[in-house]
């Protein structure tokens, strides 16, 4: 029976071998933010050209599962282009390899569908085909609707509706989303909607109370045939309000990214403005408006306020007491809240509600300050106070709208009653509990407000 050699050589002289563990390249995968172009294109030749206009979405991670990564991918390049005359698009798909390096290999067709929906064209022949096949989309769906507005490229506004002509150069377009068309139009225009306002969701195109506002401008070809672009849309929710009412509520609005900053966005607002005061609504609301709109909207409001003279001597005396002097050494500082009466009258006249105005109230009395500098120590003492009241409440209690959960049998998940309480109906903003730290917040959201004052007042000097 054999017996297994035992080694006689130094250990010294001949080191032992170490074994070699192989580990598998782990796959951290890629985020969709950093791998994905997207472009809008309003002709076949600017597909793959490098001068076609480039957006900016809010975030695409946020379609791709929970991390908002794309895995199993390697050199992973997808462009899309976006037409701006049907709204299909087309995504170019390139990669040098695939692996499942642990995390599985991510469906892009399917994530991108979660986006696009059946806007997404799968063969990119069959896209450019659709520059040529539905030059005529947006005219088609739009011969239906009212035309309430157009602008003269002079820029002369006229309401008549019958003077939508080849004259003119922007109109505006209401349609009822209940109507088959307008449903249409709306649902090739909801993968901009996602890409580009922050936190949209779609629209339920079977209510017949949503209503869409859509920019167009018509301008002649080369063969004299008039195309339409759509240059933007709102969408507005038409409220019944106690007893014989209705109220107004813009819910999504977009201009699109190569006609932002043309002031096109604010024409959409005066429009619906106008439609609120034509129509007698109750008011015109807006659901959770970003920075920016809200800007550009207090600017539209403030044009119509200067004008409106039921409330000018509210605006003076407010002014004039301010003038009066040194209230940021005084321990109490008044919120200078505009009187309930001028309330009621913007509402029922402009059809502005009690919170826009409140917003538009503190720009009118700073556009009274002459000379301003003169008077802003004080001025800035009265919007302190008015945004520590906002958020930490009167006597620092609480205020405003409250949810309160309650049992029910129907849906647990829609349990709830909502109340008011009378101080303010403001939104709170979640404080630090630290004494020092509460006081640097509170200022710096002072400070955020003067500014966005100072910024609309100049917007409005020079219109």
């Amino acid at each position: 029976m054999g017996q297994k050699q035992q080694p006689t050589a130094d250990p010294i002289s001949e080191p032992k071998k170490r074994r070699r563990v192989g580990f598998s390249n782990i796959d951290v995968g890629i985020e969709a933010n950093q791998c994905i172009l997207i472009y809008l294109v309003s002709s076949k030749e600017e597909v793959g050209a490098s001068h076609s206009f480039h957006i900016s979405p809010v975030d695409l991670n946020s379609f791709f599962d929970e991390d908002g990564k794309i895995y199993g991918y390697n050199g992973l390049k997808i462009t899309i282009w976006v037409s701006s005359v049907s709204f299909h698009a087309f995504a170019d798909i390139k990669f040098q390899s695939t692996s499942d390096g642990g995390k599985g290999i991510t469906d892009l067709k399917s994530s991108l569908q979660r986006i696009f929906a059946d806007t997404l064209v799968d063969n990119k022949d069959d896209f450019l085909q659709t520059f040529s096949t539905e030059s005529h989309f947006v005219r088609s769906i739009i011969s239906d609707g009212e035309i309430l507005q157009h602008k003269t490229s002079n820029g002369h506004v006229d309401s008549n509706s019958h003077l939508g002509t080849a004259t003119s150069d922007v109109e505006v377009v209401r349609m009822v989303i209940g109507n088959t068309a307008a449903g249409h139009l709306y649902s090739r225009l909801v993968p901009l909607a996602l890409l580009l306002i922050d936190g949209s969701n779609p629209i339920d195109v079977d209510d017949p109370g949503w209503e869409l506002y859509v920019l167009i401008q018509k301008k002649s070809d080369e063969h004299g045939d008039t195309q339409h672009k759509l240059l933007g849309f709102t969408a507005v929710y038409r409220f019944y309000h106690y007893p014989d009412s209705t109220r107004l509520r813009l819910s999504q609005i977009l201009v699109l990214p190569p006609y932002q900053h043309k002031g096109y966005g604010g024409h959409l607002v005066e429009v619906l403005s106008n439609v609120a005061i034509l129509e007698d609504v109750y008011d015109l609301t807006v659901e959770e408006p970003l920075d920016y709109f809200q800007h550009v909207r207090t600017t539209v409001d403030i044009k119509r306020l200067l004008l409106f003279a039921p409330i000018q001597d509210a605006v003076n005396s407010t002014v004039s007491y301010l003038k009066e002097g040194k209230l940021s050494k005084k321990t109490h500082v008044p919120c200078f809240n505009p009187p309930v009466s001028a309330v009621e009258d913007v509402r029922k006249t402009l059809k502005i509600n009690r919170k826009q105005f409140l917003q538009c109230w503190e720009v009118l009395i700073y556009l009274g300050l002459d000379p301003v500098d003169k008077y802003m120590e004080d001025f800035v003492a009265i919007i302190s106070s008015r945004v520590k009241a906002d958020v930490l409440g009167k006597d620092s209690g609480s205020s405003g709208k409250q949810v309160v959960e309650v049992p029910s049998d129907y849906n647990p998940e829609m349990s709830f009653v909502m109340f008011r309480s009378q101080d303010s109906e403001a939104a709170r903003v979640w404080m630090d509990e630290n004494q020092t730290n509460q006081e640097e917040q509170l200022q710096q959201l002072v400070d955020e407000r003067v500014k966005e004052i100072k910024l609309i007042a100049q917007k409005v000097h020079h219109v």
